[in-house]
């Protein structure tokens, strides 16, 4: 058996696809390369597709990339969003590229992972991601810092505004308008019409049909009367508006003559995000049963990919990287210290000779959190005959092409099966190094910007989520655009770690609201030895947004504004510190709803 784990045994077999990148070889050949269109959907479930047996949804776009290059039979991400993302993009577990959940941190990919961004720029190609990234807001975290030359949509893992929305291009805030991914293709279709000089690498990550629940009315109410509960009705509503902006993007390929020359590839980031059709498969998003990580994966090469391809072995995630360094003739080092853990799938695609002896591979999946300590809670173990999953400290073993719903545990049965597959998820987590998922420190003062937001979610909140500070939302995690609130004790404060990259003298200011009886309370800000007052001198209390929801929710809530108040400029030393912003005094039952800490370089 050959495990992911164990790449020295995978270059045995994939010679053709080194597994150790540093930077990539030009060949001494004039080479035709490829464009790239990689295709992402947020919580769009393997059921979600008319193609794949749902009687409710239709999908007729991606039906037809389906059929028109090579359609994976098992392809399997991980089970929540950032996650599948860092592996997506850097073709290794992402436990070893420094992610471990969706929020506040644990969600960034470590400046120096390598990211499939990076490797295509160095060939030359020009590269954009257009939607939702989630791997890091702040550089070199950001994607502009890791390899794409234009960003154009939003950092965090939700986004509130549908309609309308206020984004960001390159770090600047720009406001559009339109429904969001309506508006990211059309984002998309320029870049590729500007960058006919050199080939290019465009991922468009949509962030539909993630919740909030909200899509344009005509697709609302084509799934009337269906006898669909309110979210699925939603979601498929958000696929076929995906479906719409899929065929655009098709339709200007082949309009423009880039069709033969452009591989696309479309899947989704996990499992679905609610109860709905899911193909008789155990499991939704943030499980690590096979509905929770088995996803679409449609790759379609004009000339190259005959149509009609079907690939039966499992594949992963973070096979992506290595199969477009091979298809886009680049080559890739091996004398750089981080391992690769996907291996190139181009002989499957092509059906070469090595198909025949493609070796049984086996997957880790790891679970979802969202605290700091990385604790091997669940988890999962993935070859092409079994599934051994690890819930609430027990494993169970499926036999999946006699039992593809997981209806029956045959650990018993097993018993020496579950013991080497369970045993194998032991050694593979023990290789994380999770001491270090622990550090997340967020970085301030990089060259390429002058302005550096901190948000509210990021915090950590001293003595901790409770009776006297709190973040908004549903849950005590602080998940992204949430703010503080509720802040009535001069004993709890927020703090971020900070690490300031450049010294200097730095203008520090507060995005807040506070209600009128609350007026006049005393805020310290601290950030390492530097600290000063201020008082909140004036009310702003604007009510929260109104928003076209078709299913409520209070973590989507944003206010119709936020003040700004100035605390003054502050000489910081380059190095770790702690940013805290504590209440001195109050005068009323609580302190500022606080949104965000904003540093300005000055003099830059």
């Amino acid at each position: 058996m050959i495990s992911s784990f164990h790449n020295i045994a995978l270059c045995c077999v994939f010679a053709t696809i080194p597994q150790l990148i540093c930077s990539v070889v030009l060949s001494a050949d004039e080479v035709q390369r490829p464009n790239v269109v990689l295709i992402m959907t947020d919580d769009q479930g393997f059921g979600d597709l008319s193609s794949h047996g749902n009687p409710f949804i239709s999908t007729p776009v991606q039906d037809a990339l389906g059929n028109s290059g090579a359609r994976f039979d098992r392809f399997f991400v991980s089970p929540v969003c950032a996650p599948t993302r860092a592996s997506l993009l850097t073709g290794r577990y992402h436990l070893r590229t420094g992610v471990s959940g969706v929020t506040r941190g644990y969600e960034n990919i470590r400046s120096e992972e390598i990211t499939i961004a990076e490797v295509l720029k160095e060939a030359g190609y020009a590269t954009a991601c257009f939607g939702k990234w989630h791997n890091g807001r702040h550089m070199p975290m950001h994607p502009n810092g890791q390899g794409f030359e234009t960003f154009f949509g939003f950092c965090g893992g939700h986004w509130n505004t549908y309609f309308n929305p206020p984004l960001e291009e390159n770090g600047i805030p720009v406001h559009e308008e339109g429904y969001i991914a309506d508006i990211f293709t059309d984002k998309a279709i320029e870049f590729m019409q500007a960058s006919k000089d050199r080939p290019w690498f465009c991922y468009v990550a949509y962030n539909t049909p993630h919740s909030p629940w909200r899509v344009p009315q005509k697709y609302w109410e084509k799934y009337n009367g269906k006898g669909l509960d309110t979210k699925a009705q939603c979601a498929y509503a958000m696929v076929e508006n995906i479906d719409e902006n899929l065929g655009r993007i098709l339709k200007y390929l082949k309009q423009s003559g880039a069709e033969k020359e452009t591989i696309v590839i479309f899947l989704t980031d996990n499992g679905a995000n609610s109860p709905r059709f899911n193909a008789g498969m155990k499991g939704y998003k943030g499980s690590v049963d096979e509905g929770g990580t088995r996803v679409p994966f449609f790759i379609r090469y004009p000339g190259v990919i005959e149509p009609g391809t079907v690939v039966k072995p499992i594949a992963f995630h973070l096979d992506v990287l290595p199969t477009l360094a091979e298809l886009c003739h680049v080559e890739l080092k091996q004398d750089h210290q981080k391992k690769l853990d996907g291996v190139s799938l181009v002989p499957l695609l092509k059906k070469l000779p090595e198909v025949e002896t493609w070796p049984q591979r086996t997957l880790f999946t790891d679970g979802y959190r969202v605290d700091r300590d990385v604790k091997r809670l669940r988890g999962a173990v993935r070859n092409d005959q079994w599934r051994a999953v690890l819930m609430n400290g027990k494993w169970r073993l499926y036999e999946m092409q006699q039992d593809p719903g997981q209806t029956k545990n045959v650990a018993a049965e097993f018993p020496e099966r579950l013991q080497e597959m369970s045993q194998s998820f032991e050694d593979w987590f023990a290789s994380m190094d999770t001491e270090s998922l622990k550090e997340r420190q967020i970085p301030v003062g990089h060259m390429s910007r002058e302005l550096f937001e901190i948000p509210a979610n990021e915090a950590d909140l001293v003595p901790g989520y409770g009776d006297l500070i709190k973040y908004t939302g549903d849950t005590t995690s602080g998940f992204a655009n949430s703010w503080i609130t509720e802040w009535a004790s001069e004993e709890a404060y927020p703090t971020w770690p900070v690490d300031i990259l450049e010294a200097g003298d730095y203008q520090v200011s507060i995005r807040y609201a506070c209600a009128r009886e609350n007026v006049g309370c005393q805020l310290e800000v601290s950030i390492g030895k530097e600290s000063q007052l201020v008082n909140v001198p004036v009310a702003h209390d604007p009510p929260l947004l109104s928003k076209p929801d078709y299913l409520y929710s209070n973590n989507y809530q944003d206010k119709e504004s936020w003040a700004n108040l100035n605390v003054g400029v502050f000489r910081l030393q380059k190095g770790e510190a702690d940013l805290v912003v504590r209440l001195k005094s109050l005068t009323g039952t609580n302190g500022i709803e606080l949104k965000s800490v904003i540093l300005k370089r000055v003099n830059h």
